[in-house]
């Protein structure tokens, strides 16, 4: 990956702006580096739209540098078998772990993952992400990454026991808060905009002197929407959202405690 190439000309994707990456990942398997390069040709090749997320996105944005095992492929729905089927043609294996939101490319040991949406459902991958992404070189051949915006929504349900990104959506904020549209992030979060709400607290806990970092309309907003809320009385459903970040860590909640699940009825409030 070129981190920083003045001569770098976009040729896959003209008009898409072009990201001075402030750092690159290293691989955990050194060896590998050949797989993941033929990988992106390969999507090139394709022509069908793709974006480079996780870690690679992470290091561009932040100059963070940490080891990474694997390529996150962000790309459609409708898209997703033709990239597996254009790789197993090619005699690559495959598999879908999740027909929900995941595939896998395998050489060997090495792997990409193809990812159209998250796990719990809240973030299909659609044309405002190809839309807002970014290039850079990696491996010799330029590559769309995901916009700061799109990366920090991607993050931000991330909360399980062995694997929290919090610390990944400060560091994006921290580094390319003036990148991110608070507006089209709050429009992502619309639903969920209590999840956004405790990651912006987070960072201006973590980063006292760079809580302007977070435009005043957002907090204002948010924190307008929590006291119009504190004025209600609960709601009658029994639900545990939690599922949204773990379903095994809050499995006990929907299997013996009475609360539904994402989906579905649980019992209701007798009060």
């Amino acid at each position: 990956m070129t981190v920083h190439n003045p001569d770098f000309t976009p040729i896959a994707h003209p008009g898409v702006p072009i990201l001075d990456a402030k750092a690159e990942p290293t691989l955990q398997y050194p060896e590998s580096e050949a797989f993941y390069a033929e990988a992106l040709r390969e999507l090139n090749q394709l022509g069908l739209p793709f974006l480079l997320a996780g870690t690679y996105a992470l290091s561009a944005y932040t100059g963070i540098t940490r080891p990474t095992k694997d390529l996150d492929i962000f790309c459609k729905a409708g898209d997703y078998t033709r990239v597996l089927s254009h790789f197993k043609s090619l005699g690559y294996a495959v598999e879908i772990e999740d027909d929900r939101w995941l595939g896998k490319v395998f050489k060997g040991r090495y792997f990409f993952d193809v990812i159209f949406a998250s796990s719990n459902g809240t973030m299909p991958i659609g044309d405002q992400w190809f839309e807002n992404a970014r290039q850079i070189e990696v491996f010799g051949s330029p590559v769309r990454i995901v916009g700061p915006t799109e990366l920090v929504w991607s993050k931000c349900f991330i909360q399980l026991r062995h694997r929290y990104d919090g610390a990944d959506v400060a560091h994006t904020i921290l580094k390319a808060h003036d990148l991110i549209d608070w507006h089209r992030l709050l429009g992502y979060m619309e639903v969920h905009w209590e999840v956004l709400l405790m990651h912006l607290l987070n960072f201006r806990w973590i980063y006292p002197t760079e809580r302007d970092n977070i435009p005043r309309w957002v907090m204002n907003e948010l924190l307008d929407r929590l006291a119009k809320q504190l004025e209600l009385p609960p709601p009658q459903m029994k639900v545990c959202r939690g599922r949204m970040f773990s379903r095994v860590d809050y499995e006990i909640d929907v299997k013996e405690w009475g609360f539904a699940d994402v989906g579905g009825e649980g019992e209701w409030r007798n009060d």
